[in-house]
Order: structure tokens, then sequence, then C-alpha cells
């Protein structure tokens, strides 16, 4: 045999080794499909009226930091039908396993949007609405004393907010409405934030109609996916009590904290760790 082939088999030789070790290599680093390092589940957030995905900035920034997949869409406020429709459409977009987040009015939402979808393991409320079918927003905000959003039960609209009449290019009509400046740092924060930072919250907040506020519930979600709930003590908008009424009814695991309405805002670590345990919990 010539030098030149001996040498031109030992290279291809030295090759294939090469190639194989690395093959082995790979193979070995991969993870096994049977150990305990599963995908981490989808983190799906829904912000409440008056409110924005952006309030939730401190809470998604730690959850991906320990490396969860987060996405927050908007919620239109427009009516409970069409915000949970559109919800359940999005979350069929979203593969692998969720955790839905729900936080004030959005807690009704993914009660609505979550119902019969499997991949959802998890839902969690933050100072949320849990309906029953039947019940509104409204119905459960008026069940229990102690909401500062009115100071006279009686008045046609709560005295906390302000009411913007509008008309759709459809010739359809409704009632947007807005927290009051002056009460929002009171309702959302529990005055826990400053003055500047809670009027630029007020500013940017998104109006929610009236008529989210009064539809009714569908077939709730609850029943059939495990729940977690943060109940506020220091709630001004959603009295405490209908928080652990709701929770207690749906048989979650509740965590009682002393924070606010808007909770993911002034005590992120809070939710992120309750959203962390849900997630835990049903991996």
């Amino acid at each position: 045999m010539s030098k030149p082939r001996s040498l031109r088999i030992a290279v291809l030789g030295a090759i294939s080794l090469a190639l194989a070790a690395g093959a082995t290599t790979l193979a070995s680093a991969a993870p096994s499909s049977h150990g305990s390092s599963a995908p981490k589940p989808t983190i799906v957030i829904v912000n409440g009226a008056w409110s924005e995905p952006g309030s939730f900035d401190g809470v998604i920034r730690k959850l991906q930091n320990d490396g969860y997949p987060v996405a927050a869409p908007p919620t239109a406020l427009r009516s409970l039908a069409d915000d949970s429709a559109y919800l359940s459409s999005y979350l069929k977009t979203v593969k692998g396993p969720i955790i839905l987040v729900g936080q004030s009015y959005g807690g009704s939402v993914i009660t609505d949007a979550a119902t019969g979808n499997n991949d959802v393991k998890a839902l969690v409320y933050v100072s949320a609405f849990a309906p029953d079918e039947g019940e509104s927003t409204q119905d459960l905000t008026a069940k229990f004393p102690g909401t500062h959003i009115t100071d006279d039960p009686d008045a046609p609209l709560p005295t906390a907010l302000s009411a913007v009449p509008f008309t759709s290019t459809d010739g359809t009509s409704g009632i947007d409405l807005y927290a009051k400046p002056d009460h929002y740092r009171d309702l959302f924060l529990s005055n826990r934030l400053g003055k500047k930072e809670s009027a630029a919250l007020a500013a940017e907040q998104h109006p929610i109609t009236l008529q989210a506020l009064q539809d009714h519930s569908s077939a709730p979600a609850w029943k059939t996916i495990p729940s977690w709930f943060l109940v506020s003590d220091d709630d001004h908008l959603l009295p405490a009590a209908a928080e652990r009424f709701m929770a207690t009814r749906a048989h979650g695991h509740i965590t009682v904290a002393n924070t606010p309405h808007a909770a993911q805002l002034t005590d992120p670590g809070i939710v992120t760790g309750l959203i962390e345990q849900a997630a835990h919990a049903t991996r």
C-alpha cells in the first residue's frame, strides 16, 4: 500500500473516531425525556381593569430570570364574553403546559377562558374574581362590605369611578369606566406607592366597560383545574372577605398576605412565589 493511500485511510479513520466521540458526548449531554428536566410551563398573565400588562413587569422579570417562558397578552376590557373568547383563542397558540394567572377582573376572564383546555394545569388568582356560573364581577364586589369603590351603595355610579359614554362605529353604545385619579392610589395601592408613581399609573389606566362588570360568567374552570389564590388582606377595591369566600368555594390553595389590590406592583416577590408554587405543584 502506498504511503499517500495509507495516510489518507489513517486520516479518515481519525475523523470517524472523532465524530463518534463527539456524538457520544452530545448524546450523553442531552436531557433524558424520562428525567426530571421537563420543560417549564408557560406563564400566561391576564391583567384586570384600570391597569395593563406592564403592571406585571416586576413579576415577569422574576419569572423569566427563573427560566419560565411568560406571555402577557392585553385584555380589551370590553365584555366578559369577548375577553374570555379572545384569551381562549390565544391559549390555543401556546404549546405545552400553561399556568394561567388573572388579577382582579382578569380572574373572571381566566375562569371562563380555561374551561375545557387540558393544557391549562393551574389557575392563579391575584386579588382576583373567581365567579361561579351566572355571577358577575359587580355581584361579587357588592357581596361583602369593605370596598372603597363607593361611599354610597345607592348611588347610580360608584363615587370612585367616572363614566365616559361612547358609540362604536357599528352604532352600538356603551359606558367606559375610569378610576378617578384622586381615588386611584387608595383603591389599587392602599397608598403604598408614592404619589407621583401612583399619578402616572392612574394616567395610564385602561378603562373597562360597565357591561364587562355586569356580564355573567359561564361554566367556571376552577371546578376542574387546580387553583391558587392570593387573598390580599389590605385590598381596598375587592374586600378580602370576598376573596376568601371565592378561594374557599373553589377549594383553592390559599395564601393570605398584607397586600393591596395591585399586589403585583407593590409585592412582586409574593406574587411570583405563588405562581411558581402552582407551577412546581403541577409538574
